[in-house]
């Protein structure tokens, strides 16, 4: 029998830490640190860990590799481009490559991957078990133009990314108003290696010259093979639409420009309050517009019905916030922090 254990990651939007026990096996899926300055998951639930499986390399799903030592200093398993997006800091000294879709073994483990379209690299993945199996979305979107989102496989208990909880608004309506709120120049913050070159690409489609900082220009080359025009903190002008890396402008190209006079910034992922990008918004500096990187209720909900699930643990969201998608779940809705899957 296998038991998942969620030691973070239910209830709120917070890091990722999955304990997976499965055929005498203790496998962690994934092992992120807090949104908020400071915030760091209890991992004293843990135990000895066999492996550390990553969904993708975002600091919500990575960002306590720097405790491996704490559960035993185990091998850590992710896609090869996951584990190349590591920082150095937080890199292990073992690491083994999961193929980005198919199936393989992870310690006599059987685990199937498919690709989650929410970032270069990540994956989702199946495990099989007594109970009709087990899949773990990692975060995924359905709707993202450069990344892939594999079909998911069908699965008895399902433990998804529901980030977003109730919200319903369609990308391409969220690039249309974005496109017309940065005519003229503005600052679009987003997380490396995340959904940067697809802001190029969408609002360049729309006739709208873009710039990108020298992270996001390289991801674009990676997935494009073409290289978008680059932005600096010596070349950025207020006029110049700017896809750069540091979601919240607490690093890289926007945190260099947020206190410059004239640069217009709109923000469009999670805003931790801790975060320059609170204060920023609350001070009337900058503005916040969505654009999805994570499923709509609508597509939590496909998911549910696609797989077959009996039993769908929505991770990452205060439930009390997406009356919607609780009673949509109905009675597939499941909350308990600790089950057999």
């Amino acid at each position: 029998m296998a038991r998942l254990t969620a030691l973070s990651g239910l209830g709120r939007k917070s890091a990722a830490v999955f304990l997976l026990e499965i055929a005498g096996k203790r496998l962690l899926l994934d092992m992120g640190t807090g949104l908020e300055a400071g915030e760091r998951p209890d991992l004293s639930g843990a135990g000895r860990i066999d492996a550390v499986l990553l969904s993708h390399a975002h600091g919500d799903h990575i960002g306590a590799l720097d405790r491996l030592d704490e559960i035993g200093a185990p091998p850590v398993f992710a896609s090869a481009e996951t584990l190349r997006q590591l920082p150095p800091a937080l890199r292990p000294a073992q690491t083994h490559a999961l193929p980005e879709r198919g199936c393989t073994h992870v310690l006599g483990v059987t685990v199937e991957t498919g690709r989650a379209g929410h970032a270069p690299g990540g994956i989702w993945m199946r495990f099989e078990t007594s109970r009709g199996g087990f899949l773990y979305t990692g975060d995924f979107s359905t709707e993202t133009a450069l990344l892939v989102c594999d079909p998911f496989p069908r699965a008895a208990t399902v433990l998804a990314d529901a980030s977003y909880g109730d919200r319903e608004e369609a990308l391409s309506d969220q690039v249309a108003a974005l496109a017309d709120a940065a005519e003229g120049g503005a600052v679009l913050p987003c997380p490396a290696d995340g959904r940067g070159p697809d802001m190029v690409a969408a609002l360049s489609a729309r006739g709208l010259e873009v710039h990108a900082c020298a992270q996001v220009a390289e991801e674009m080359l990676r997935l494009t093979g073409s290289r978008p025009p680059e932005a600096s903190a010596d070349t950025a002008r207020p006029g110049q639409i700017i896809v750069a890396s540091g979601p919240n402008a607490e690093e890289g190209l926007p945190a260099a420009l947020r206190d410059r006079g004239g640069f217009r910034f709109v923000f469009s992922g999670h805003v931790p309050q801790t975060s320059p990008a609170h204060a920023m918004i609350a001070e009337g500096r900058a503005r916040w517009m969505g654009w999805n990187v994570h499923p709509r209720r609508s597509d939590v909900v496909a998911l549910a019905d696609s797989t077959g699930a009996t039993r769908v643990l929505p991770a990452f969201v205060d439930l009390d916030t997406a009356p919607n998608l609780v009673a949509a779940l109905g009675p597939r809705l499941c909350r308990a922090p600790s089950l057999e899957v």
